[in-house]
């Protein structure tokens, strides 16, 4: 097993080779609080750098905002922001999304199940209906390299990745085909989402002070 660590004086444990171990982890007392902590196939990737308070925070606050609205008031299932495990034995994953819906159904049938720890549910073990990362300069490898290849393992039909980082903004929402992960095709700058059953388009602008806001529109 090998170990990246980014700017983090975090104390791992010691023989934390496998998927089991890490949860077992997470799930104690001595899991980091703060931090982007994942274990993808026997690496224990870590980053401990701050968030972009524009580039980063805020499009994960507008694109959750939009997608909990839709999943609530059309009984969709929820949407998760970061801040949730999820796991999946197939693709020999542990990571914390910035974002992730799980459908009714897939609670229903146990496709995603809710693993519970002392202080309630902490962990989401199966395949979730769609999961966002939004792109850091410390994660590129991870969120477009990684991630896509451990996500498809896992079964998941929707991926949403973001990169809004030095003033520009990608946004491509990749569906599952057969040997990978493909983008859905922009309709006049639109992009269909079967997950959520409405198009979708991010764009960037700025506030009163000039700083950068994002807008999800929906139809």
């Amino acid at each position: 097993m090998s170990t990246l660590l980014l700017d983090s004086p975090i104390r791992i444990p010691a023989r934390l080779t496998t998927l089991a171990a890490f949860r077992r982890w997470t799930r104690s007392d001595d899991f980091p609080e703060e931090g982007d902590i994942a274990f993808l196939g026997g690496e224990i990737w870590i980053d401990m750098s701050p968030e972009d308070v524009f580039a980063h925070n805020q499009v994960k606050h507008e694109i959750g905002l939009i997608l909990g609205s839709l999943a609530k008031a059309h009984r969709l299932g929820r949407y998760f922001p970061d801040g949730i495990r999820l796991a999946n034995i197939t693709a020999d994953l542990g990571c914390g999304p910035d974002g992730t819906s799980v459908s009714y159904e897939a609670f229903r049938t146990g496709r995603v199940r809710q693993i519970r720890g002392k202080e309630g549910v902490v962990e989401l073990l199966g395949t979730p209906d769609m999961v966002l990362e939004v792109v850091s300069p410390s994660s590129i490898e991870k969120d477009t390299e990684d991630l896509p290849a451990r996500y498809y393992r896992a079964g998941i039909p929707e991926y949403w990745l973001v990169d809004a980082r030095g003033g520009g903004l990608s946004f491509d929402l990749l569906a599952r085909a057969r040997t990978g992960y493909r983008p859905v095709p922009r309709r006049r700058g639109w992009v269909e989402s079967r997950v959520f059953g409405k198009r979708f388009k991010l764009t960037r602008g700025e506030d009163e002070l000039g700083n950068p806001e994002f807008t999800l529109a929906v139809r």
